[in-house]
Order: structure tokens, then C-alpha cells, then sequence
């Protein structure tokens, strides 16, 4: 076992091999060029290019080759051939592919698999002379923190205990405060555990002592558990595959320890065949699950987490991270995305803004989550534009559901998702959204459904931003809804926007009050029976 001592008390992130100049130098810098990292692991060589916000990136191009470097590397000491040569392979095309791409910058690193056998300075030397980029060779402590960086990207708040399990190797390390503490590296890879003798028990015993070591290095009083591989991300879509769970979404998924028990129990009276073709699972990665499951019980039995969430991201988004100033690092990446997305996709960039503050008066008591889902929302109002009239309403929902979006768990989206709708139209019975609404309680689907005819006012009152044209005021307890019009842009108050006003003030159970500032009050007329136009 390799391991690192840094406390959670260490005040600066440690920063790794990495050196050279920072991509983000300037600390204000949002956006990107398209980053490049390809991951040699001991099961799969992936390339992954990432673009667009650099607090939540998208991903530009991404693709995976299961080579299988590590299987046999127990016996061999050695790279096994086959895989070796795949592996070659693919890294040569993934060069050529960032030559066409005009990269920035490109980042290799190998981990487990070719640091430990034998021919692994071979291996980087022949990908070195066929591709002319260098092929960092890391330790299982700094694949340990990477891979604990990568959960940060998405989770800025993350304190727990990460768990990264690749093909030869497994990491743990320490999170918190948005920086890396103590991390420790092992031989708990599925292709190290099929070489334990022993049958059940030799292996059982096996995993139980290497746990019990990591666990004095690492601690053992971690509520949450994050869990980063492929292995485990297979065993999270099972465990949705036995749930029945409406949103099959790894990242930010969460188990708990008694459903990963029974998902563990269940498989092993599952075909997996059957399973593989049920939840799109590869040949090669299903196969390695059952061996990932006995670490698994073991490591729920020795740690004792409350929460297990699943990671998508892990070390090739922790090598991004590693580039970021610390300013960077700390901002929200849900708020980003949206930025990201209003910047590029919306008709109006920057209104996103100017609605939020224009429907503050809404939410004055309301939690700081509330309100960054509420931001995020403003940020992400009409990014759907262009989708079809019939369909867009739906199109914001899968933006909110299905995007590449860090920093936003399963209720989050679905709460996202339905204010989205409801910004365009009233959505019908829909039989592929109402099983995800299951996620969240009446209570959050009446705030969301608020919010979304909030939106729907609020967006096309004034297109110079709707502070320009009036003011809401909010009396919850008088349950009185006023609007204070601007004299010179009275006339903004149209037909259309007095429905929406009126169906904003339906569906708080309020009723409403217009006036014109320094000048007169009047009521507003009684709600119309329709809505109006749906192209704003």
C-alpha cells in the first residue's frame, strides 16, 4: 500500500506534477478551449476532451477502449499482450484525433497497471516514440488524489471519503473543504482479487485485513462515501435496474448501505447476461461487478458510511480541476453550467440575471439551495429557444434532467426540470415525466410549478429586463401580489402579461394589486380563461 499523510487541517490543495503554467491564470476566466486527458488505466484507455465553462465542462469528445492492460499482471508481472497492443493502439489514434482538434493542451497519465509491471517504462517509451507526447507514469497516491479532485469538480461541498476502484488498483482518499487530505493506495482491483487463493474465504479474509489497514491511514469516521469507477457505476444502474428508479442518471445518484446490500443479494440470483442487456452494460465491465460487490459489503461493514453517492467524475476531471486557481475552484458549478449555457444558447445572454433579481421578492425566506436551484433556473429560463413550440417545454425538461450539469443531485434536476416546463405552458399527464416526479414531495412540486409561471411572466414582461418596466412586491401574509409599473413603460402591461401575471398569482393563492408608481392604483382585471401566446 502506498499512502498519503496530508490532514484535512492542510490549508493549501496540494497541487501535484503537473507544474508549468496554470490553463486559468486569470482568475475571472470562465471559459476554455478544448482540454484534452487520456486515462491508461488498468481495465480501459479513455480519451476525454473537455470545452466550454471551466468550473462545469462539457465534454467535447469522449470515448473508451476496454483493453484490459492489468488482467493477468499477478501471474506475468507483465503488461498482457493483447491488451498492450489495443491500448497502443488507441492511444496512437487519440493523438491524431488532438491533432485535429488543435488542442490546447493534452495530458496522459498511466496508472495502476503500468506502474506496476515490469515492462511498464517499455510501454511509455513506445507510446512516447509513436504519438510524441508523454506519458506521466503516477503513483497510487497522486491517482488517489486526482480522482478525489475529479469528485470536487462536481461536489464543492463534498466531505467524505472517496473510493476509486479500477482494474489493478483501489484509492481512498479524504475530502473536504474543497481540498484533498489523506489518501492510500491498494491492490483491491478486480483483476489482483482473481489471483487470491483461498475460495470465498481466502478472498473474504484477504479484503477484510487490506480494508482494516486503509482504514488507519485514512480514518474511519466518514458519513459519506463517493464512490468513482466503472465498476461501481455499473453496480449503481443494477441498483436502479432492482429499484425501478425513474431517473437512470449516475452521477450524484445516491444509495444507502441497506440498498446496496439487497441490490448485492439480488444479483446473485440474476442472470447477467440478462442484466448486461437490460441496463447497456459491456461484456467486460458486468464482469468484473461481482468481485467489486464482495469489496463493497466489506467496505460498508468496516467504514461505515450513512451515504454512498455515485461519482461520475473521477481522475481525468480531477486533472482539470488540478489547472484551476483557487477562486475558480470555489465556485458553483451548477451556477457556471447555467452561465455557460444563457451565454451561448440564449436569445438574450445576460437577462438570466435580471429575472432573478426581479423575482427576489418571492423568495426572501427561502434556503441558500433553494435559491441557487432558483438562479439556476433564471440562468437556464430560455436556453430551449429554438426547440420546436410544441416540444419545447419538454426539451427543458430533458436540459435539466439529462444535461452534463455538476453540482445538482436527482431532486435538484427533476425541481430544475419542472420549473422549465412550467416557464413555457402548463405541461398535461405525461407518462415519460410523471414517474420522475415520484423523486420529489407535493411541497416541491408546487415551488417549482410557482417558480416556473414566475419565470413565465417575469421573461417577457420587459425585454430590457423586467426591473426596467416594474417592481413585485410580495405580502404572503396578506396573500396580496403587487406590481409597481414604471410610468413611462406602463404600456408593457398588455393583455398577454396580465394573464400571466394572474396565473403567477393563481397559483400562490394570492390576489394581485397594480399600480403605477408616484401616480394612481387600480385592480387588475379578473383572470382570462386562456393564457395567451406560447413564442415568448
Amino acid at each position: 500500500m502506498e499512502d498519503g499523510n496530508e490532514p484535512m487541517t492542510t490549508p493549501t490543495p496540494v497541487r501535484g506534477y503537473f507544474g508549468g503554467t496554470p490553463l486559468f491564470d486569470d482568475d475571472a476566466m470562465r471559459h476554455l478551449d478544448r482540454v484534452g486527458v487520456i486515462d491508461v488505466g488498468s481495465n480501459s484507455v479513455r480519451m476525454v476532451v473537455f470545452d466550454g465553462a471551466a468550473r462545469s465542462p462539457a465534454y467535447f469528445f469522449n470515448e473508451k477502449i476496454l483493453c484490459g492492460l492489468g488482467r493477468g499482471l499477478t501471474d506475468t508481472g507483465r503488461l498482457n499482450a493483447e491488451g498492450r497492443a489495443r491500448a497502443l493502439a488507441a492511444i496512437k489514434r487519440f493523438a491524431l484525433l488532438a491533432d485535429d482538434m488543435a488542442l490546447t493542451s493534452m495530458t496522459v497519465v498511466a496508472t495502476a497497471a503500468v506502474r506496476e509491471a515490469e515492462d511498464g517504462e517499455d510501454f511509455k517509451a513506445e507510446v512516447e516514440a509513436a504519438t510524441g507526447i508523454e506519458m506521466m507514469i503516477i503513483p497510487g497516491t497522486e491517482e488517489a488524489r486526482l480522482s478525489a479532485q475529479g469528485v470536487l469538480l462536481g461536489w464543492p461541498g463534498a466531505r467524505g471519503l472517496v473510493c476509486d476502484i479500477g482494474g489493478s488498483s483501489m484509492e481512498l482518499a479524504e475530502i473536504g473543504d474543497n481540498t484533498v487530505g489523506r489518501r492510500v493506495s491498494s491492490a483491491l482491483g478486480p483483476f489482483r482479487l482473481q489471483q487470491v487463493t483461498g475460495g470465498k474465504k481466502g478472498l473474504h479474509d484477504h479484503i477484510s485485513k487490506t480494508l482494516k489497514q486503509l482504514r488507519e491511514e485514512v480514518g474511519a469516521d466518514h458519513h459519506a462515501l463517493y464512490l468513482v469507477g466503472g465498476s461501481w457505476r455499473a453496480l449503481a444502474r443494477l441498483d436502479m435496474e432492482r429499484r425501478g428508479y425513474p431517473l437512470t442518471v449516475l452521477h450524484e445518484y445516491q444509495m444507502t448501505p441497506k440498498s446496496i446490500r439487497k441490490t448485492i443479494d439480488w444479483l446473485a440470483t440474476q442472470d447477467l447476461k440478462t442484466l448486461r442487456n437490460k441496463t447497456g452494460t459491456s461484456p467486460e465491465r458486468i464482469a468484473l461487478v461481482p468481485l467489486a460487490t464482495v469489496v463493497l459489503r466489506q467496505m460498508l461493514t468496516i467504514f461505515r458510511p450513512k451515504e454512498i453517492f455515485i461519482s461520475s467524475y473521477g481522475i481525468r476531471e480531477g486533472i482539470l480541476f488540478e489547472q484551476m486557481p483557487d477562486e475558480l475552484r470555489a465556485r458553483d458549478p451548477l451556477i457556471e453550467a447555467g452561465r455557460h449555457l444563457e451565454s451561448t444558447n440564449a436569445r438574450m445572454p445576460g437577462f438570466g440575471r435580471a429575472l432573478y433579481e426581479f423575482l427576489m421578492p418571492l423568495y426572501r425566506n427561502v434556503s441558500d439551495e433553494r435559491l441557487r436551484l432558483i438562479k439556476a433556473a433564471c440562468l437556464l429560463h430560455d436556453v430551449n429557444w429554438r426547440a420546436h413550440p410544441d416540444y419545447r417545454s419538454e426539451s427543458c425538461f430533458d436540459t435539466a434532467t439529462r444535461a452534463n450539469l455538476g453540482g445538482l443531485d436527482h431532486k435538484g434536476r427533476v425541481y430544475l426540470g419542472l420549473a422549465l416546463m412550467n416557464r413555457y405552458k402548463s405541461p398535461g399527464a405525461d407518462s415519460r415525466i410523471t414517474p420522475l416526479l415520484t423523486l420529489l414531495d407535493e411541497e416541491e412540486i408546487r415551488h417549482a410549478i410557482m417558480l416556473g409561471k414566475a419565470m413565465r411572466f417575469g421573461a417577457m414582461f420587459s425585454l430590457a429586463g423586467p426591473q426596467a418596466a416594474g417592481e413585485l412586491r410580495y405580502f404572503p401574509k396578506k396573500k396580496v401580489l403587487e406590481l409597481i409599473l414604471q410610468p413611462e413603460r406602463k404600456d408593457l402591461f398588455g393583455e398577454v402579461a396580465a394573464q400571466r401575471f394572474a396565473a403567477l398569482a393563481k397559483t400562490l393563492g394570492v390576489t394581485t394589486n397594480l399600480r403605477v408608481a408616484r401616480n394612481h392604483s387600480s385592480k387588475l382585471p379578473s383572470e382570462p380563461s386562456t393564457e395567451g401566446s406560447e413564442g415568448a
